[in-house]
């Protein structure tokens, strides 16, 4: 039994009504993590435009990935962690693989924005060669691959809420604590019908943040900071640091 979606679905050049239906299924499932979507909540236009040909499958993912949809179900109602590893999963098909990936894009999000966030997957090189223009983004990263960490497999078994499971059910990151000690964590195997049981929450836990380039004194000195900030507070720190001109270097769990 396939645990995941591991098979590319692809638009071929010339589609059939049903052919094109079944990939804007296959997006609206993978990229909102697996909701019950209401008609008035499909995205007409963008279906639409992609029916004539005015938008590629992967221009049609950006526009599902920056729906009003998605940024209040990741975005707004989720710690900063989980949104990032959601959308690794949701874009990439795959758990984020060090503490350095979720740092970049949890600072990239704060300095420069939601949609620049979104946009940093699916302008990517790796998307680009996995699933290039037309075929919606797929768990690669399920079975273990010749060359690839035995963590990715085991993350991406971590984020999997089983065929039933929603991932807008869990608002907690589910990986926080295997990146941050570069582990790959217990495999569970989820149920068919079910989900698995969430982490703690990364609210609930304090991270050491490393900056550079803040500045002091009249002299303007270049300093090296360390930061000791909870969970719940990491958002409004990272927005100070910035504001000072500093550069995060990295953010390490500590407790």
């Amino acid at each position: 039994m396939s645990l995941v979606l591991d098979a590319p679905v692809e638009l071929p050049p010339s589609w059939s009504p049903d052919e094109i239906n079944n990939v804007i299924r296959a997006v609206y499932k993978q990229v909102l993590g697996n909701p019950h979507i209401m008609e008035s909540e499909r995205l007409v236009t963008a279906e639409s435009q992609l029916c004539n040909r005015n938008l590629t499958v992967r221009e049609f993912v950006r526009a599902v990935a920056k729906s009003e949809f998605y940024r209040r179900r990741y975005f707004e109602s989720c710690a900063p962690y989980r949104f990032v590893e959601l959308n690794f999963k949701h874009l990439l098909g795959r758990a984020p693989q060090e503490q350095a990936e979720l740092s970049e894009h949890i600072c990239r999000c704060v300095e420069q924005g939601y949609d620049a966030e979104i946009d940093s997957y699916i302008d990517s090189d790796e998307y680009q060669q996995k699933f290039g223009d037309n075929i919606v983004p797929y768990y690669q990263g399920a079975q273990s691959q010749v060359g690839n960490k035995q963590v990715g497999y085991n993350r991406t078994l971590s984020l999997y809420q089983g065929y039933a499971g929603v991932d807008s059910a869990f608002k907690a990151s589910r990986l926080v604590e295997q990146v941050a000690s570069n582990s790959g964590g217990k495999i569970i195997t989820p149920r068919k019908a079910g989900r698995l049981g969430a982490y703690k929450d990364a609210t609930e836990k304090t991270f050491k943040i490393v900056v550079k380039g803040m500045k002091f004194d009249t002299r303007r000195r270049i300093s090296t900071s360390e930061y000791i900030v909870p969970g719940d507070r990491m958002t409004p720190q990272i927005q100070r640091i910035h504001q000072a001109g500093g550069k995060i270097v990295s953010i390490t769990e500590i407790a």
